[in-house]
């Protein structure tokens, strides 16, 4: 019998871009979703702070171990039939790490939440990227910007649920079955692009893609830092009113998501390689103001531009690799990603390392080398237009 998920319809490109658009969010709902819920859920483990960080460790390694097998398995069935299972593992996980009721259980379901993760992080970039190729100029930032925003609604809900005393679980359970609806909703408008990657699947990346690499290790970095770090920079060295503390993160979030919805105009009126030198200054010229002027008002200025300049980076570089001569866009995709969130993971434990060793303003000066990076390796790797 026919998979009634394969059956493919003939290619809408509004359809389709509204199809990606939705899975995007409805990503980002299930992550943030999860993160809104993570004190609720240490509480509910009575896990101590020691114990949560070694705890909330297995969601990157499961997110790192998936690396090669997304790149692997997206040549043999696609990304549509990639997108579709790894999202409904990921939202029906997070049902799991609701009904957690111990560390190791916590563990297993965080293993299987970084690794579905990942396999949705590829397969829905390379569905944006085939969407992209249909309207001929640059769309990619506009998905990731729906991701963001998914992410203030997330955060948003979850306040909600806990005001209202709802547990983990039942909260969880109303998001995956949004997120389950939404797939079935979908899925007849993606692209099926199984037979499209007739290129070899293991091949070492070319010179071009391993700079869009670096490019996005370094902007990662700096995205890493500023979810991890930016809340404490405030609180230890900006020393604003209580009510303020989350003022800088507040700043850098809402920038992000909202660079993200116009990266698209500016990169087709510019250019790739002019966004991404344009984007690496900014980060680096917004992180300096913070460290030179730790005041309130310069250190959300600051802020603000790093938002603004890593906005684009990722999606660009993720727009640029999908064009890859090389690879098809799912393994190019991988082999960038591999790169990229090898410095999203590395960045907070470096940070508190040159923290200790010196200051914490010391360690933000090394954040923005990582985006004056970004300025001159971007000058220097061809991207297709």
């Amino acid at each position: 019998m026919t998979d009634p998920v394969s059956i493919q319809q003939p290619i809408n490109r509004l359809k389709l871009r509204i199809a990606v658009g939705a899975l995007f969010f409805m990503a980002g709902l299930c992550f943030a979703s999860w993160t809104s819920r993570i004190g609720s859920i240490q509480q509910h483990l009575g896990l101590s702070v020691t114990g949560l960080g070694g705890v909330l460790s297995a969601l990157p390694v499961g997110l790192m171990c998936s690396l090669p097998f997304s790149g692997w398995v997206i040549t043999k069935i696609g990304s549509r039939r990639l997108l579709i299972t790894s999202l409904c593992v990921y939202g029906i996980t997070l049902m799991g790490l609701g009904l957690a009721e111990n560390s190791f259980q916590l563990v297993c379901c965080l293993l299987l939440f970084g690794f579905s993760s990942n396999a949705v992080n590829i397969s829905v970039n390379t569905q944006a990227v085939a969407t992209e190729q249909l309207y001929g100029r640059p769309i990619m930032a506009s998905f990731h910007g729906l991701w963001s925003s998914a992410g203030f609604t997330g955060a948003l809900i979850g306040w909600q649920m806990i005001a209202r005393g709802i547990d983990p679980f039942h909260h969880f359970m109303v998001i995956s079955t949004t997120i389950i609806i939404c797939i079935i909703i979908a899925a007849r408008s993606l692209k099926d692009d199984k037979t499209a990657s007739t290129g070899p699947i293991f091949v070492m990346p070319d010179s071009s893609l391993i700079k869009l690499g670096v490019i996005a290790f370094c902007s990662m970095v700096c995205e890493g830092a500023m979810f991890d770090w930016s809340t404490i920079y405030f609180r230890d060295i900006v020393h604003p009113a209580k009510d303020w503390i989350g003022a800088g993160y507040a700043c850098f979030m809402g920038a992000m998501a909202s660079g993200r919805f116009v990266a698209d105009w500016f990169a087709h009126r510019f250019g790739l390689k002019r966004i991404l030198q344009f984007s690496g200054s900014l980060t680096a010229i917004g992180l300096l103001i913070a460290v030179a002027f730790p005041y309130l008002g310069s250190a959300m200025a600051g802020f603000l531009l790093v938002g603004f300049g890593v906005s684009s980076v990722v999606p660009m570089v993720y727009s640029a690799a999908g064009k890859s001569k090389t690879m098809s866009p799912g393994v190019a995709l991988a082999a960038v990603s591999t790169i990229g969130f090898t410095g999203f993971l590395i960045a907070p434990p470096i940070i508190g390392f040159v923290a200790g060793l010196a200051t914490l303003r010391a360690s933000f000066i090394l954040i923005a080398c990582m985006g004056i990076s970004v300025a001159v390796v971007s000058s220097k790797v061809k991207v297709e237009q």
